[in-house]
């Protein structure tokens, strides 16, 4: 989650401005936020910058590390959240519906504690992923498998509306930019294989893996490489 609180910290300000932030002439408070399944709690740090958040997590450990932080963080579930309707003004979640069996149970739990706005600030959609060559692109069906294998959801990304509308809602979606060129490609390299390992059964692909390490290496260093995955959002006003 800190690599990609860095890579999608201008685009969610902007999103905040955009929508949330827009109601703030209106209203004789200051905004509050409530992060669900928020982590060590990195984006928190950046909607900070802008409203009053707290913070919901159902692991110990991160609430402990929030906490040990400043952090106003609560250990509880997004299915079961402990305050009552209409308690904030805006209610988000980040890279967290793709892990859940029953996403529109969280959002509507969400939608119940907001006065305004719901937000899913960013779902991936893995089977929308792009890799060149074509040496490259077995990866993506690894990727696809490695996160069903862990009891994810790699296509959650085109389903947010689906899932919003079975909250009664209508959201604002949008695709967060997603596209590095030559040179961060080559910084993130060893970041992005520790991830690749850490999601592909090393077990059963580790011969598929190196020889797509060896092409992602020759193509990386010719500066052909290319890879994008979609990474989307959800905004709904109640």
């Amino acid at each position: 989650m800190l690599r990609q609180s860095t890579w999608l910290k201008d685009s969610w300000l902007w999103l905040l401005k955009r929508y949330v932030l827009s109601d703030r002439k209106t209203l004789n408070h200051p905004l509050t936020a409530l992060d669900v399944g928020c982590g060590p709690g990195y984006v928190m740090d950046i909607i900070g910058q802008e409203m009053q958040v707290k913070g919901v997590d159902i692991d110990p450990q991160v609430v402990r590390e929030c906490a040990s932080r400043g952090l106003d963080v609560s250990i509880a579930s997004g299915e079961h959240l402990p305050y009552d309707d209409e308690s904030f003004d805006f209610v988000y979640c980040t890279f967290l519906l793709l892990w859940l069996r029953k996403p529109a149970q969280v959002v509507s739990e969400m939608r119940r504690v907001s006065r305004n706005w719901v937000g899913c600030l960013a779902e991936p959609d893995f089977g929308g992923r792009l890799s060149f060559p074509d040496s490259v692109k077995a990866l993506d069906r690894l990727v696809v498998d490695g996160i069903k294998n862990e009891g994810g959801d790699p296509f959650v990304g085109r389903k947010l509306r689906a899932i919003f509308a079975e909250c009664d809602m209508a959201p604002q979606m949008g695709i967060h930019p997603g596209v590095w060129d030559i040179t961060r490609l080559r910084q993130e390299t060893e970041n992005e294989w520790r991830w690749i390992e850490m999601t592909v059964d090393p077990s059963t692909n580790a011969d598929e893996l190196q020889t797509i390490r060896r092409s992602w290496d020759k193509a990386l260093g010719d500066g052909t490489l290319f890879q994008f995955n979609p990474i989307f959002y959800a905004l709904a006003k109640k």
